[in-house]
Formats: structure tokens, C-alpha cells, sequence
């Protein structure tokens, strides 16, 4: 775990806040790469501190720190798919493994909140991503929250809170977490080292965490660069072989940089401006101009429902395939 990035200060003055009058289950909600999971967990290991007070956050020196950071603290339970727990150069077995939460998972809750708190305190629970449970695990964490147990505090993370069940999020207490401001994620970015950082940020959707893991994953970004490549010749790109090319990438990912292409192409023509992909303006700016703006909005329609679709896909492949052909249909006539 880390400490707190620098533009969750104001956050954390405000979890302060709410910690004199602490709700029963709090939703941190916001886009993915901004430290939504670090924030909630160093919540999590505040309130189970021997150390801290009210105001501060954790000592790192007690042993229920050290519990904590051993991954042992037994008031504490976190709640994740199968393949975020894998060890990460074990790729064979992730792909065996749920990207769900499973209802067993979560009925684990009732026997953790039946016990008694090892402290005498507080006890965290910590689902994360909160939109990874599968429709049964849902109901069965409905069930929890309508009965929600004494001193347990219930943390969701979601980069994606709509996905929820809105009787789920109405039982929350929601904590929005917006992205930082731009000069304090680009300076946090050359403090790591990673340039240039306005590129990398605009690319990720400003997410400061995932301009890092772009900047530092040789093949992400080189099929980021072979995508702007071949996307940018929509009368030339054979779509067949992107789509053999595209197969073994997660078809979500793909799709957002379609979506993020489409945006800068369709802002380049309305307002001269691109929001992404801004090291290749020249590029998009010539696009740009002989795009048919209405057919534009209608494949970025067909977008949203296609990453709707991309996370259950029975064959990548065939997804690739229709969402490349849709693209040079929209981009008809563009040279």
C-alpha cells in the first residue's frame, strides 16, 4: 500500500469529516487510475490502527499495522476477483481464473461479521471492483446492507458505479473522487520519471495511474502506436488483420481507444481541438475535415454498445471485425 497521492489531500479531509459520523457502507466512485483502491485501503488500515486518532492516518508502527500490511489483520477482508489475487507472472493460471466476485465470496460477509472484533473495534470490509459482482453476489451484499452489522464499515471501490444496482448504491454513502488536476498529475508523473507526461496523461484519459503503466509497458505502447498507425489509413487497413492482431488484447481496451480516436476526430472538426491523442493533432486535424460529422455520432453509438458487449465476448475476433468494419463505414470517403 501507499501513502496518499498528492491530489487526494482534499479527499482525505474530507473522509476526516465524515469519520466523526462514519456511514455503514461508503461507495468511492470514480474513473479508474486515480488511486481509488489505495485511497479506500488506507482508510481501511486507519480505522484499524492501534495508533491513530480521529484526524490522522496510520501509524505504520503498531502491530495492528503491521497485520495490516502483512495482509493478516483479521478485522480486516477484502473482496476481489480470483484473478486480481493470482501472482501476477502466473499468466497460464489467470486465464482460468473469474473476473467476477461470487455470490460464495460475498457470503463469507455473514460469517466474518458474525465474529467478534479482534481489537474490540472496528472491523473493514473492501469490495473491490465493486461492479465485478455477478448479479447473485449483488443481491446477497443487498441483503447485508439492509441488516448492515454494528462497527463494520463497508468500503466499495467502482470505476464504474452505474453497473452497481441502484438499491445498492442507495444504501451507500457516495464519495466521489475526480481526477486530478493536470499540473498535479503531470508533476507527480515527472517525479516518477515518466515523459513526456502530458502525452501519456492525455492518452489515458488523464488517469495518472494508467499514464504510468502505459509509459512503462513496452508492448501496451507499442499496440497503442500500431493502432493510431493502421487506424488513421481507414481506407487502407485491413480489418481482418488488425482483428487477428487485436485478438489476444482485451476487446475493452481496444474499444476505448476507438472511443478516444472518434472524440478527438469529431472535436477536431466542431472546435479544432483533440483531448487524447494530442501529439498526433496534425493527423487528426486532416481527418478530421472530411469526416461526415452525423455518421461519426452514429458509429460512436454503436461504440457503447459494442464495450457493453465486449465484456462478456464469445469471440473477440468477430467483435473486432464488425467494430473496424462500422469504423470505415463511417469514415466513407476519408482519404
Amino acid at each position: 500500500m501507499n501513502k496518499l497521492y498528492p491530489w487526494q489531500d482534499e479527499l482525505w479531509q474530507r473522509w476526516i469529516t465524515l469519520r466523526v459520523r462514519m456511514p455503514q457502507a461508503l461507495l468511492l466512485k470514480g474513473a479508474e487510475g486515480i488511486g481509488k483502491l489505495n485511497f479506500a485501503l488506507n482508510i481501511a488500515q486507519s480505522l484499524l490502527c492501534g495508533q491513530s486518532i480521529d484526524s490522522t492516518a496510520a501509524c505504520q508502527s503498531c502491530p495492528a499495522c503491521h497485520w495490516f500490511n502483512q495482509q493478516s489483520h483479521p478485522d480486516f477482508h477484502l473482496i476481489q476477483p480470483a484473478v486480481l489475487s493470482a501472482i501476477e507472472d502466473d499468466k497460464e493460471s489467470e486465464k482460468k481464473l473469474t473476473k467476477q466476485i461470487t455470490i460464495e465470496q460475498i457470503r463469507v460477509l455473514s460469517d466474518f461479521a458474525s465474529l467478534s472484533a479482534h481489537q474490540g473495534g472496528q472491523r473493514v470490509v473492501l469490495i473491490y471492483p465493486a461492479e465485478a459482482m455477478n448479479n447473485n453476489a449483488a443481491n446477497a451484499l443487498l441483503k447485508i446492507l439492509e441488516e448492515p452489522p454494528k462497527q463494520m464499515l463497508i468500503l466499495l471501490v467502482s470505476h464504474k458505479p452505474q453497473r452497481l444496482l441502484p438499491t445498492i448504491r442507495s444504501r451507500c454513502l457516495a464519495f466521489p473522487m475526480p481526477l486530478p488536476l493536470l499540473n498535479v498529475a503531470t508533476s507527480w508523473l515527472q517525479l516518477q520519471n515518466i515523459a513526456p507526461s502530458e502525452i501519456f496523461l492525455a492518452q489515458t484519459g488523464f488517469s495518472p495511474l494508467l499514464a504510468m503503466r502505459l509509459a512503462e509497458e513496452k508492448q501496451l505502447t507499442e499496440q497503442l502506436q500500431y493502432f493510431i498507425r493502421e487506424i488513421a489509413q481507414p481506407d487502407k487497413v485491413d480489418v481482418f488483420a488488425l482483428a487477428e492482431y487485436f485478438k489476444s488484447i482485451e476487446p475493452v481496451k481496444v474499444i476505448n481507444w476507438l472511443q478516444q480516436w472518434c472524440h478527438d476526430l469529431a472535436g477536431c472538426k466542431l472546435t479544432g481541438k483533440t483531448r487524447y491523442f494530442i501529439d498526433h493533432y496534425d493527423l487528426i486535424n486532416q481527418l478530421s475535415k472530411k469526416i461526415d460529422i452525423h455518421r461519426m455520432f452514429q458509429y460512436q453509438s454503436k461504440l457503447i454498445v459494442a464495450k457493453r458487449e465486449a465484456l462478456h465476448p464469445l469471440n473477440p475476433k468477430l467483435l473486432y471485425e464488425s467494430i473496424l468494419l462500422a469504423y470505415q463505414q463511417a469514415m466513407r470517403g476519408v482519404a
